[in-house]
């Protein structure tokens, strides 16, 4: 099928080429934008079964003030001295300022005494905000409240900050905008750096540019129509991890296409036919390795946490795109340019010589069983680490300490405890006739006294809960004594406060647990579900697809043991350098996915390519031993840049001083990094040297003659490469 396809579309390119630029016109002019069918909030929402969620449903029934977010501002002296009367009275004004402002997202605005610390230092003014964090509209009418409360202390003797979880969002924004440009530059940069070194061709080194900016141009109108076609929900971190799955995959194609039709050119093909060949052989390849990425990406449509289960169609419509382009259109451009694609250099028509490639490919095949117990034992040593892993779901740590909401955090611990950031609300209905207050004083003690609660945030009044209008419903506001994003807040929030909270509330009422540490604690639940289930279910279908591209079982099965070996050596690594070295409390619960999106999934790219080259130097007469030595020696070049542009496009987010990114950048960098030239250089080759025609069991894929065996006239790989 590729090799009718290759001869298509290398005999027709400028067919291919306009068809590309008709569908690129029309649906870049005509399709929707990402914009008109993101959905912001909704996409992370838990599934209603989830505690927090009920508690928000009772607070927007209930409450005409609900508010998914909160965001707190920080007031206290620049001298450190107690807030007089008159400070605390202009501590009013600003909040009636705020309240007066009819900023967008706010649902209400409270101060008071209540709001005054012990020890009379700080004060704050809790702004209820709907809408979560990743909301832009959120984020602006955080803005809009810095920009109204801060011109009105001026020469005054307070000093305020705004904190709480959207001005932490806010104050990251222009950091992680700032890290995606630095990514973006890193990524083009490193591109045409390492392919000129490669190619000497500046022609070489932007053809994957053009390729991936032409389709990001196109994969985003593809996704909104499949979107508003299937009322699909887009959450808004798609594009970001759109562009750098895009480029991960697209150089990784066209440079598996370039780097075997110059091997085709060298052999002494003609330019036509050796394209022809190039695209027969690297498009089963390249097919099937889209198809392990796609069926890996749409594995979290499995996902119970909204934020990742809305990535799966979209990046994999996105891949689907690119393997498509890497086939048709890249070839079509080859074509035209033919062997000028590597202008001006002229070494395509020399076989290099003693290259490190041919010596690595040696070792692997006089000595396999040393390679492979070498590079396991490496992968497992490494994988140890992650038996240490503990995740952290706590905001305040990931900023940077200059920001404003960091210093807001700061200031609030000076007279409350850390949960005052983001209080844990309680909230009591009624089953039937309204709440007694004395009932509801007992609930509170009791729900005050629990181990981890460091008291209560007073309503209007002095009053330990408010109740709704129809006094049906009540809600306290408890502050936890660490931050509400630590670990230990999330235990308290989702465990033994829950208990306390359900075993305590008054005969007839159901109390419910809400709030920021109620909420993570049901996405840490949904996040470990998820793992569960995702990972086996993308591993058995990546299997699947390996088995129907080797036609074998025995060689699928070692290949996806070595990739979760590879994903556990990459978190042992971080755990390592991140918990071990860096004293860190844990990683970044996303971290786990992150990783499963670019390591697993990209990463079983060059594991598909180093087998799918053994299965061919095999069919052409090698024993297993040589077929390893030629597969390394030819092979290895193209996964070695490939792995080597990405490991390093993500290590340069280490530098955007976000830990966050610091952990995502380390971690991934480095997961590539031992997939490329750990697994698919030195593990998988000696494995399968070692296993021979067993590794190929039940069927002969190896065997010379079988079928997809090249043209009878090609001359074996590697031939005159040594003298």
């Amino acid at each position: 099928m590729f090799e009718r396809l290759g001869r298509f579309v290398v005999y027709n390119p400028w067919k291919v080429i306009f068809a590309w630029i008709i569908a690129a016109v029309g649906i870049v002019v005509f399709a929707p934008t990402l914009s008109d069918v993101t959905t912001g909030d909704q996409a992370n929402f838990l599934p209603n079964s989830y505690e927090s969620v009920k508690a928000q449903e009772l607070a927007e029934e209930k409450f005409s003030q609900s508010s998914d977010s909160t965001a707190t501002v920080v007031v206290r002296r620049t001298d450190g001295q107690p807030l007089t009367e008159a400070d605390q009275a202009k501590v009013g004004e600003l909040a009636g300022a705020v309240q007066s402002a009819n900023i967008e997202k706010v649902a209400g605005v409270a101060t008071g005494p209540e709001a005054l610390s012990p020890n009379k230092q700080v004060q704050l003014i809790t702004i209820g905000i709907q809408g979560l964090a990743d909301d832009q509209k959120t984020l602006d009418s955080v803005q809009r409240i810095r920009d109204t409360v801060k011109p009105m202390i001026a020469g005054t003797p307070l000093t305020l900050a705004v904190t709480g979880d959207v001005a932490m969002q806010l104050d990251n924004q222009d950091a992680f905008e700032n890290a995606l440009t630095i990514v973006s530059i890193a990524t083009v940069v490193l591109i045409i750096l390492l392919l000129l070194v490669i190619y000497r061709s500046p022609i070489a080194a932007l053809l994957p540019i053009v390729t991936v900016s032409i389709v990001s141009a196109i994969s985003p109108g593809l996704i909104a129509l499949v979107a508003k076609a299937t009322d699909l929900q887009v959450d808004q971190s798609l594009q970001i991890i759109l562009t750098i799955v895009l480029f991960g995959v697209g150089t990784d194609y066209i440079l598996f296409l370039l780097f075997r039709y110059r091997e085709r050119l060298r052999a002494g093909d003609d330019k036509k036919e050796a394209l022809v060949s190039a695209v027969s052989r690297v498009g089963e390849v390249i097919a099937s390795a889209a198809a392990a990425i796609i069926i890996a990406f749409m594995a979290l449509l499995l996902a119970i946490f909204g934020a990742f289960r809305s990535l799966g169609p979209g990046l994999s419509i996105a891949v689907a795109v690119m393997a498509l382009a890497a086939v048709t259109l890249v070839p079509a451009v080859v074509s035209l340019l033919g062997p000028r694609v590597f202008w001006p250099s002229k070494s395509y028509k020399r076989v290099p010589k003693g290259t490190a490639f041919q010596a690595v490919g040696r070792f692997v095949g006089r000595r396999p069983a040393v390679v492979a117990a070498a590079s396991g034992l490496f992968m497992i040593a490494l994988a140890l680490g992650s038996l240490g892993m503990a995740t952290d779901y706590d905001q305040t740590s990931q900023l940077p300490e200059d920001t404003e909401s960091s210093q807001g955090f700061r200031d609030l611990q000076a007279g409350f405890p850390a949960g005052a950031l983001n209080p844990t609300t309680v909230y009591l209905r009624s089953d039937g006739g309204r709440l007694d207050t004395a009932t509801l004083d007992q609930f509170a003690t009791k729900l005050k006294e629990t181990p981890g609660v460091g008291g209560i945030m007073p309503a209007r009044g002095g009053a330990q809960a408010a109740v709704s209008q129809d006094g049906s419903a009540a809600r306290i506001n408890l502050l936890l004594a660490t931050s509400p994003y630590s670990n230990e807040a999330l235990d308290l929030a989702g465990g033994e406060l829950r208990d306390v909270a359900h075993a305590n509330a008054p005969a007839g009422t159901t109390a419910y647990v809400g709030g920021a540490s109620s909420i993570f604690a049901d996405v840490r639940h949904a996040n470990d579900r998820d793992l569960r289930v995702i990972f086996p279910v993308a591993g058995v279908l990546i299997a699947i697809i390996l088995a129907l591209l080797l036609r074998a079982v025995v060689a699928p099965i070692y290949l996806m043991l070595a990739v979760v070996l590879g994903f556990f050596s990459t978190l042992g690594a971080t755990v390592l350098v991140f918990q071990g070295i860096g004293d860190r409390p844990g990683l970044s619960f996303m971290l786990p996915t992150i990783l499963y999106l670019f390591v697993v999934a990209i990463g079983t790219d060059y594991n598909i390519l180093m087998i799918a080259r053994l299965r061919e130097e095999a069919r052409l007469g090698n024993d297993p031993r040589k077929s390893a030595d030629l597969a390394v020696e030819h092979g290895g070049p193209s996964v070695a840049s490939a792995g080597l542009i990405l490991a390093g496009t993500f290590a340069s987010m280490m530098l955007a001083g976000i830990a966050f990114l610091s952990e995502m950048g380390f971690a991934v960098s480095i997961g590539i990094a031992i997939s490329a030239f750990v697994m698919s250089m030195f593990l998988v080759p000696s494995l399968t040297a070692l296993l021979g025609h067993k590794a190929w069991w039940p069927g002969h894929g190896d065997a010379p003659g079988g079928h997809g065996q090249p043209a009878p006239d090609r001359e074996p790989v590697g031939a005159g490469t040594r003298q």
